[in-house]
């Protein structure tokens, strides 16, 4: 996960400045260290202990990265649509709308894992209701008896949804997992459509 949130941040520092919403390129990534510290002090290892304090602070360090990825995609569409000057360089085009992507992945993945069943903590200790079925909670003779779903398996997840545009392996069983899979599958779609749309009529 604090990898996760770190690649996030690197995401964010290789977009353009018109992007960036005029902050510094390395703006995320220092505040995002600082509040990846604040969990780690507060819960070394696996930052999985229940804790409301930490479960806030991670809320808002997602919250962070979804809402700065968010306006760097609308700013993107706004760009291409305005055929801003940088959206001209097919290289720097595709390298914007991956990076967007990417952080777009990344974000819904830690949501994912933040929000099923009551966060890490509470899956750790066996308790809250899924809002998400894996395929090992079906096919449990395959799986060690105390498996439960790690970040990876969120990030796969998400990493499907916002590729495959539909559930694939994973089905989502609750009114807002079920929204939020369908609010990361719309922003791919649309990213992907209008950034590989005007690569290529650079590029022809």
């Amino acid at each position: 996960m604090a990898a996760a949130v770190l690649a996030a941040g690197g995401l964010r520092a290789a977009l353009p400045a018109q992007l960036r919403a005029g902050d510094a390129r390395w703006v995320l990534i220092l505040v995002v260290l600082g509040l990846l510290a604040v969990l780690i002090i507060g819960d070394p290892g696996r930052i999985d202990r229940d804790s409301t304090w930490l479960r806030l602070v991670t809320g808002t360090t997602i919250g962070l990265i979804s809402a700065v990825n968010a306006s760097a995609a609308i700013r993107l569409v706004a760009a291409i649509i305005s055929v801003a000057k940088f959206t001209t360089d097919a290289n720097v085009l595709l390298a914007s709308g991956a990076a967007v992507w990417l952080t777009n992945v990344i974000a819904f993945g830690l949501w994912y894992w933040d929000l099923d069943r009551g966060g890490a903590a509470a899956r750790a200790r066996g308790g809250g209701q899924p809002a998400f079925v894996f395929p090992e909670m079906v096919n449990a003779e395959y799986v060690a008896p105390d498996w439960w779903p790690r970040f990876g398996d969120y990030l796969h997840l998400s990493f499907a949804t916002a590729t495959a545009f539909s559930p694939t392996d994973v089905s989502a069983i609750r009114p807002w997992s079920k929204f939020l899979m369908t609010t990361e599958a719309a922003i791919s779609l649309v990213v992907a459509i209008l950034v590989v749309a005007r690569a290529v009529n650079i590029l022809r």
